[in-house]
């Protein structure tokens, strides 16, 4: 239990790290884009209240330059009349405010039902009096206590008297909305934000357990049991990476598997000579010299077959190595005439040639003739001297047939599959020669390491024909549903001069 708490320790930290990434960013792209809509909108605000201020000034200018009351149709007599006029046919919005100033102090203010009342603000009046005694038309931005104005001061000058108009904007009610929108965007945002925490929990958590499960295979594995392998799920990198983590393992499985079967087979096949040798040492009689040849022949004999023995178990732990067998594009004729004029010298039988086929194949040629070259030692076993062995090749759908037929003593239905193990013989094929067992599991495993296979067809009495059979060029793995994106190495066939 202490042990797997570091794990655990590890993976939640590493969905929070994951998380938090995305939390981050997230709110670091909520925070921005409402930053940026912030400071669009104050902009917006600003510009509506200036276009709304010149707008009044302009509809002011207007009204003096006509100098005449639409009412009365009588001239305006000074700025009071101007002022009065104007305030009286003008429409204040809720954060908006007039008065007129007349010869120095506020001489008309607004109807009751406007709410901002700039008159009872001693301290904006005090800052646009002297604005108003001037002679430009102002537009500026004023602060009194904590109410931020934008204020226009528009003079109006007569001969015998002064004003002017003062329209203010209450910026902070003006912005209100702006606050409240914001103010929601901030909650929705923080809401947004946590359903993402929630949402990336799940969907991290579904993300990391590949990883997970390549934890559990690893932490299964043991020296007893190399059978556990990580699910494959999906299409993603993950899947590949599991894909590619299973394929190891099949690799290490395989690699353990042959080492185990070594040491049981050394330790199995080599015990019976080793005793024999033993055995044979204890008793001899140094004295006699007869007795002295005879062990010694034994001896000889015993360490001879140890010796076949232990180069064929290292040829079978070998075939489980990558560079096991160098294919290279062979031709197939001639590789057919090589291995028939090997096997002459096998033993006095009637050797003949079936067919040949001239193809090129992608295979191999000194791996391809000790496996050739075993099927006709034991057709020679099994065999009586003097009958026919045939050797063959052809090609056949994409494929390279390779056989070897002779008509000997022939294998058992029952003991097919006997013949093929290691050590496996035949019943039939134990009592009529000696031998380990050995030879048909060299020839398969040369057959695996080309992808191909070994053909049995046998009749007791009859013969047996083995045939070896193996694609004509490089094989390509193929991709399925629970296959993952492999790189695959083209190999090109030379073309022939």
């Amino acid at each position: 239990m202490i042990a797997s708490q570091p794990d655990l320790v590890t993976k939640v930290t590493l969905r929070a790290r994951l998380i938090m990434a995305m939390v981050l960013l997230a709110g670091l792209a909520l925070l921005t884009s409402g930053i940026i809509v912030a400071i669009l909108q104050h902009r917006s605000i600003l510009e509506g209240v200036d276009e709304q201020l010149m707008q009044t000034r302009d509809e002011l200018r207007v009204l003096a330059e006509k100098g005449v009351d639409p009412e009365t149709g009588q001239p305006f007599a000074g700025p009071s009349e101007l002022l009065h006029t104007f305030l009286a046919r003008t429409v204040i919005g809720a954060a908006e405010g007039e008065l007129g100033i007349v010869d120095g102090g506020v001489g008309l203010v607004a109807s009751d039902d406007v709410k901002v009342r700039p008159e009872n603000d001693q301290q904006l009046i005090d800052q646009i009096l002297p604005l108003a005694a001037g002679q430009q038309i102002v537009i500026e931005s004023f602060e009194s206590g904590k109410v931020h104005y934008r204020v226009l001061v528009a003079p109006v000058h007569y001969p015998h008297a002064t004003g002017a108009l003062v329209h203010v904007v209450d910026l902070d009610a003006t912005e209100a909305e702006l606050s409240r929108t914001m103010t929601l965007y901030a909650v929705v945002a923080v809401g947004t934000v946590l359903l993402l925490v929630g949402a990336a929990w799940v969907a991290v958590g579904r993300l990391l357990q590949p990883i997970e499960d390549l934890r559990v295979a690893a932490d299964a594995i043991q020296e007893r049991d190399l059978t556990t392998r990580v699910p494959v799920r999906g299409k993603d990198d993950l899947t590949a990476l599991s894909i590619t983590i299973n394929r190891m393992l099949d690799r290490v499985q395989r690699s353990v598997e042959g080492q185990r079967q070594l040491l049981d087979d050394v330790g199995h096949e080599l015990r019976t000579p080793i005793t024999v040798v033993r055995g044979h040492m204890e008793l001899v009689d140094a004295e006699d010299p007869a007795d002295v040849r005879e062990t010694r022949d034994l001896v000889l004999d015993e360490v001879d077959r140890m010796g076949v023995l232990v180069n064929d178990m290292l040829m079978l732990a070998k075939s489980a190595e990558s560079d096991f067998v160098k294919p290279q594009w062979f031709d197939v004729a001639s590789l057919t005439d090589q291995v028939l004029e090997k096997a002459r010298a096998l033993g006095n039988r009637a050797w003949r040639l079936d067919r040949i086929t001239s193809a090129e194949a992608f295979l191999d040629p000194g791996r391809m003739t000790q496996a050739w070259l075993q099927l006709a030692a034991n057709a020679v076993k099994y065999s009586d001297e003097g009958s026919p062995i045939t050797l063959g090749s052809a090609l056949e759908r994409g494929e390279i047939h390779m056989w070897v037929r002779d008509r000997g003593i022939g294998i058992e239905p029952d003991q097919l599959e006997v013949v093929r193990q290691r050590f496996g013989r035949s019943r039939t094929g134990a009592a009529h020669a000696q031998g380990a067992g050995l030879g048909l599991s060299i020839v398969e495993s040369i057959m695996a390491a080309h992808d191909g296979r070994l053909d049995i067809v046998s009749t007791p009495g009859e013969g047996s024909t083995f045939t070896m059979v193996l694609p004509i060029g490089p094989s390509e793995p193929r991709l399925t549903a629970d296959d993952g994106q492999d790189e695959t190495l083209v190999i090109e066939k030379p073309e022939e001069t």
